[in-house]
């Protein structure tokens, strides 16, 4: 299964408000080769199909993860709402709570897989909730030095802050980490991920910046956290943290689920991310007036099949890496 990446996701804010879900009452698949979307609450969007995302993954690989970078489904972030959380005091370092890791400290709120946890992180940071360079993330100026000199003292003398925030620090990093085999569950990452961290120096990053290209900022961003997580403290762990589950319980429950285009199927699937995994909205076939019902239903079970795969995979992957995730 290979990786997969959505380019181009869909953000539709309206003003309804969260207890009044907006919904896909209606989606084709236009002889203008765009996909016309009407909601729930009147309003609705088109999408050039050339523009979105093209799958034609149908198998399962147990080496790899299949990644949507999808919605977040309401239900999900309900039930983290549901848990009563006190956004106040949810960066406080507390005893008994696992600061280890940014898995350890995120994932016992937050629930979910490691799919979650990647989408929250992107999530948090895009929408402007966690500043990696905010105070508590910045380094203390000091002349002192460990003796004897320590692997981490060398590797990060130069950082201003807890993680790499420049692209030459951050890509030197990644060269240490890969030649000492300790990219651990970095690379689960997309590969489209991986590939634009490695071929953005720092002015193209702040092209990315200047353009407002804040998914690919985000992404680039995510990329060095992850770099750096080894050498965060438990203060920074749980900075992190509160900027997440802040970031997730405010959630704009309007946000609507991603168009992507499965190929083998002729069709364009909306899709969101619940407790579960990926989960199938709403599907249109580019032939649909040339199909039978039954043909419909067969390709959609087929679909259904595939997702179930997807999500039994990803999950497999994961749990097999978990123990050695963010090692230190």
């Amino acid at each position: 299964m290979k990786y997969i990446t959505l380019l181009a996701a869909i953000l539709i804010i309206t003003n309804v408000t969260a207890q009044n879900k907006v919904e896909i009452t209606e989606m084709q698949w236009g002889t203008d080769y765009k996909i016309h979307i009407t909601f729930s609450n009147d309003s609705s969007t088109i999408h050039d199909v050339k523009a979105l995302y093209h799958s034609q993954d149908e198998g399962e690989n147990s080496n790899q993860i299949t990644y949507y970078p999808v919605y977040l489904d309401p239900t999900f972030v309900n039930s983290l709402k549901d848990k009563k959380i006190d956004t106040t005091k949810i960066s406080e370092v507390k005893s008994g709570d696992d600061y280890k890791t940014l898995w350890g400290a995120i994932h016992p709120v937050l629930g979910g897989g490691f799919i979650h946890f990647i989408n929250s992180l992107i999530y948090t940071v895009e929408s402007g909730n966690l500043d990696l360079k905010a105070p508590l993330m910045k380094r203390p100026e000091t002349d002192w030095k460990p003796s004897p000199i320590t692997e981490s003292y060398k590797r990060t003398k130069k950082w201003k802050y807890y993680i790499p925030d420049n692209q030459k620090l951050a890509h030197k990093e990644y060269k240490i980490q890969e030649k000492n085999n300790e990219l651990g569950d970095i690379k689960l990452l997309p590969e489209y991920f991986i590939t634009l961290f490695l071929t953005t120096d720092d002015k193209k990053y702040e092209q990315f910046v200047k353009n407002n290209e804040i998914n690919k900022v985000a992404i680039i961003n995510v990329m060095r956290l992850m770099l750096g997580s080894r050498y965060l403290g438990k203060e920074q762990i749980a900075f992190v943290k509160g900027a997440v589950i802040k970031a997730v319980m405010k959630y704009n429950m309007n946000n609507l689920p991603s168009i992507i285009i499965f190929d083998n199927y002729n069709a364009a699937v909306a899709m969101t991310l619940d407790s579960e995994g990926y989960n199938i909205e709403k599907v249109v076939f580019h032939d649909s007036q040339n199909i039978s019902d039954k043909e419909k239903q067969e390709r959609f079970n087929k679909m259904q099949a595939v997702i179930r795969q997807i999500n039994e995979a990803n999950k497999k992957v994961f749990e097999k890496s978990l123990k050695n995730y963010y090692k230190r």
